[in-house]
């Protein structure tokens, strides 16, 4: 995509089985690519695969992080007050939603212009991951972009019917050990955050040095 700053609005949803199979949703309201959901996959051998509804979304993020397989696939979600609902492929989760976290009561008191501000992002950084090991609110994609997590809201995922291909996955787990698709990985208690993802093309991309 063209040099300067891309936005994603939206929900990350984060949650572990009993079978070691971690999965991240993403549901993306606005972004330059319009609404759009995809999926990363983490089994328990380590395979990571990314599920995307269309080639240029699946360009964009196998750019962003690391996969080793890409498939294209239909996806489905829908999310109201008390549950989740994904068709992607191969992949089925129907979760139940729960109450707000700590975490997300805390910072719903901050403004969102402020929660989602690259200066405030880089400055909890060294706090978030002390508070979350394995998470991180700034770094950087293995396409060289700045990137910055700015979480606005949490709440937890109480239960979920997890399955791939028909095969049942377990039950709901904790998001154990941590997946590793990026320079960060999700809470490890299973939740829903409302989040804005900004990425900037750094100087040296842009220039072309």
């Amino acid at each position: 995509m063209s040099a300067g700053t891309e936005r994603f609005v939206g929900h990350i949803a984060g949650l572990g089985t009993t079978s070691g199979v971690r999965i991240v949703i993403g549901m993306w309201a606005s972004s330059p690519f319009g609404a759009f959901t995809d999926v990363m996959v983490q089994s328990a051998e380590g395979t990571r695969t990314l599920l995307a509804p269309s080639s240029s979304i699946a360009d964009y993020v196998s750019g962003a992080y690391s996969f080793d397989v890409v498939r294209v696939e239909p996806l489905s979600v829908s999310m109201g007050e008390d549950s989740l609902s994904l068709d992607a492929g191969p992949l089925s989760v129907e979760a139940e939603l729960g109450a707000t976290t700590g975490v997300g009561r805390l910072l719903g008191l901050i403004p969102t212009a402020v929660a989602t501000h690259p200066r405030w992002l880089t400055a909890i950084n060294p706090v978030a991951k002390v508070l979350m090991p394995g998470v991180r609110t700034v770094g950087a994609t293995r396409d060289q972009r700045r990137q910055y997590y700015g979480v606005t809201g949490a709440r937890l995922i109480t239960s979920a019917r997890v399955s791939w291909a028909g095969d049942d996955l377990g039950e709901l787990s904790s998001v154990r050990p941590r997946v590793r698709f990026g320079f960060s990985s999700v809470p490890k208690k299973p939740q829903v955050v409302d989040v804005t993802t900004i990425a900037v093309v750094v100087p040296s991309e842009v220039s072309g040095t």
